[in-house]
């Protein structure tokens, strides 16, 4: 098989494929030409990207798709039986970590595996870092000794233990969260020091999720590997962020920087007095220089295709890929039998979780809900929080989430969560008989307008015909401010401003959520459709995230570079207060047809914002003004490479008053929605920070 091109498949189209399909197509004589999903149209819009052919169900893939290997990128708890399928079927599989749930399940693949003649490989990408197989190097060498301590760190905001999305697969319960990340930090020790044993586990930095229990956002873990003393450290909180191996011995000191691809190794030297301090600093400091300007320059010249993340997923298949054109097994880093000891010490580390960790067992049901609202979209940020206010006066809540599930476990009499296929019209239909009013709060994050049609504006309209269908007696439909025209700081905004009629300029989000307006708009003139439509502002408040991008450009947690000068005060408006404007819109007395901007009056500006949080959280974030042409020409250069040297199709290059709408230069005059609504958003600086801020709970401690 060494000179044939080697075909490859992918099973789920989520965040992670997007990374995998990268490193294919960067792996030389690999192509590939099938993604499976049970969602047709993720698949569909990853195929298309890459020239793949689309799938809606694995059986169909592997028996048409005529792959070499498939890589298993769904959900862990399906991770098992879909690598089994797959070696039935005689392709090699690749399953991303954490390859199944437990030792047992490992072990049945690769016995699978053996049984197929085919190879089972182990999703530890970070171990197919050039850096990582420097540092095993220098261990070879002896350059460190025989290594007496070993900290493996993961110190990474997890901003859903917070702020959601509630029905993510890690907060599902706290094994989730370990068998998340841990194979992370376990893959490392194993590899390089032997199976790990856990000797005792501490949990700290607990966060309540709404109707879920506790999770703890610290785990600390201490044991042993092969004579070497471990201590590892899972950090989820908004801190900075370290993920970092650090070793120590007779004869030097490493760490590996395994997020930024560098490796420091620090020696003693032979010098006396001042220069043997001097030497070791200057060491140490022109090795940072170096691995800096070597990572500037990789990724300068690959266009930010290799970045540490993407370099690690293509050594990863550097090496797999290798493997199976030379007929042998991969490298012990990647082999499907490494994962048994990774997952039994995961699996020590779950057996030490203390009972006051569990998830609580929800109320018993004592009646059936008999929904009068129908909430799209109700796991997000606004959708659980209107939600939750609906249930406590007493309204009974439908809440569609593409999983089934919900965080409302706690509200068994008042909410029920359901998987509806928004492309769906009679499903959805049928889902909304005998409601009264739907909400839909749903959305798409496309990069392409063509995508954004499809995802985003073709189902807003089967969610309004399918209202229509089921004789909703009202639709409220969420669009969003950065659809208006924000550049001009003289102007004033009211629902009477208008759109720009072309909006082709303007980036993929605004004019999608504009394009929605505009065709639910028409279906209420020629149709009768009984719409409202409701534009939030710059949303804070208990369950919001710290990195909110509606107010700059962040970098990690703690650097945010501002749009604009951040001078100009911001349309803050509190998460209580659009619950509450929501609910409103719902009487039968507002008139069907309105829209209503719901921003709060002006009282915070962007650097106001992080004084209050380095005031009132103790935390001085780096800010930056942002120069808006600046920004805008260089995304216009970003463009031009994106389209002409990477071949990408469909990007839309955003105007230079896109740009300064960015920053909310244009005021809000909110008067129709306090007469109309009878709304009256908080208008006291000092409730809005004790709200949006002290209360959020935006660092996570």
């Amino acid at each position: 098989m060494a000179d044939t091109e080697l075909r490859a498949g992918l099973v789920g189209a989520g965040y992670i494929a997007d990374w995998h399909a990268a490193a294919i197509a960067a792996s030389p004589g690999a192509r590939l030409v099938a993604v499976a999903d049970r969602a047709a149209h993720a698949a569909e819009a990853l195929a298309e990207r890459h020239g793949a052919r689309a799938y809606a169900d694995v059986a169909e893939m592997l028996a048409r798709g005529g792959c070499d290997i498939v890589h298993v990128l769904t959900p862990p708890a399906s991770h098992a039986a879909l690598a089994r399928q797959c070696l039935r079927a005689g392709t090699h599989v690749l399953v991303e970590k954490p390859v199944a749930l437990s030792a047992s399940e490992v072990a049945e693949i690769e016995a699978e595996a053996q049984a197929s003649g085919r190879v089972f490989a182990a999703g530890h990408n970070f171990l197919g870092l050039p850096s990582y197989e420097r540092l095993k190097s220098a261990l070879a060498e002896g350059l460190i000794g025989p290594v007496d301590t070993a900290e493996l760190t993961w110190a990474l905001p997890f901003p859903p233990l917070r702020s959601g999305p509630y029905g993510l697969w890690p907060l599902q319960a706290p094994e989730n969260q370990l068998l998340e990340t841990g194979p992370h930090l376990l893959a490392f020790a194993t590899d390089l020091f032997g199976p790990v044993e856990i000797e005792h586990l501490s949990l700290g930095r607990p966060v309540e999720l709404p109707g879920m229990g506790r999770r703890p956002q610290l785990w600390r873990m201490t044991g042993q590997a092969g004579g070497v003393a471990l201590s590892l450290t899972i950090s989820s909180v908004e801190t900075w962020d370290e993920r970092s191996l650090t070793l120590r011995g007779p004869a030097g000191f490493a760490r590996l920087d395994y997020a930024g691809d560098t490796l420091l190794l620090r020696r003693e030297n032979a010098s006396d007095l001042i220069l043997n301090p001097l030497r070791k600093e200057l060491s140490t400091g022109w090795q940072h220089l170096r691995g800096g300007t070597a990572r500037a320059l990789r990724e300068l010249s690959s266009l930010n295709r290799a970045s540490p993340y993407a370099l690690s997923f293509r050594g990863m298949l550097a090496e797999v890929y290798g493997a199976i054109r030379a007929g042998r097994a991969p490298d012990v880093r990647f082999a499907g039998r490494s994962a048994v000891p990774v997952m039994r010490a995961v699996e020590q580390a779950c057996a030490r979780i203390p009972a006051e960790w569990r998830p609580p067992a929800p109320p018993v049901r004592t009646r059936k809900p008999a929904p009068q609202v129908m909430v799209i979209g109700g796991t997000g940020f606004i959708g659980r929080n209107l939600t939750r206010a609906l249930a406590a006066r007493g309204t009974d809540v439908r809440v569609v989430s593409r999983g089934g599930r919900g965080p409302f476990d706690d509200l068994p009499d008042r909410v029920e969560t359901v998987a509806v296929p928004l492309r769906d019209r009679a499903a959805l239909a049928e889902a909304m008989r005998g409601v009264d009013c739907v909400v839909n709060l749903a959305r798409s994050a496309d990069p392409t307008w063509q995508n954004a049609l499809e995802n985003d504006v073709r189902v807003t309209v089967t969610i309004a015909e399918a209202a229509l269908d089921a004789g909703v007696r009202r639709l409220i439909y969420t669009g969003t401010i950065a659809s208006y025209d924000m550049s001009d700081p003289a102007a004033t905004i009211t629902e009477a401003t208008g759109f720009a009629p072309d909006m082709s300029d303007r980036n993929v989000y605004a004019r999608s959520k504009a394009e929605c307006e505009r065709r639910m708009m028409e279906m209420h003139l020629t149709r009768d459709l009984p719409m409202l439509i409701a534009r939030p502002g710059i949303v804070i408040g208990p369950g919001g995230p710290l990195q909110h991008w509606g107010i700059g450009r962040w970098h990690g947690s703690g650097a945010v570079r501002l749009w604009g000068d951040g001078r100009n005060k911001l349309p803050f408006v509190l998460i209580e207060d659009v619950t509450d404007a929501l609910i409103r819109m719902m009487d039968d007395d507002i008139p069907t047809g309105e829209s209503f901007n719901l921003v709060g009056p002006p009282l915070l500006s962007g650097r106001e914002y992080f004084e209050a949080i380095r005031t009132e959280l103790g935390a001085a974030l780096t800010v930056r003004p942002g120069n808006l042409t600046a920004m805008w020409a260089g995304d216009a250069v970003k463009h031009v490479l994106k389209r002409h040297v990477l071949r990408r199709r469909g990007l839309v290059r955003p105007s230079l008053k896109d740009w300064k709408s960015r920053a909310h230069l244009s005021r809000f005059d909110n008067t129709h929605p306090r007469r109309l609504l009878g709304w009256t958003p908080v208008d006291e600086r000092e409730s809005l920070i004790r709200r949006g801020i002290v209360e959020a709970n935006l660092l996570g401690f």
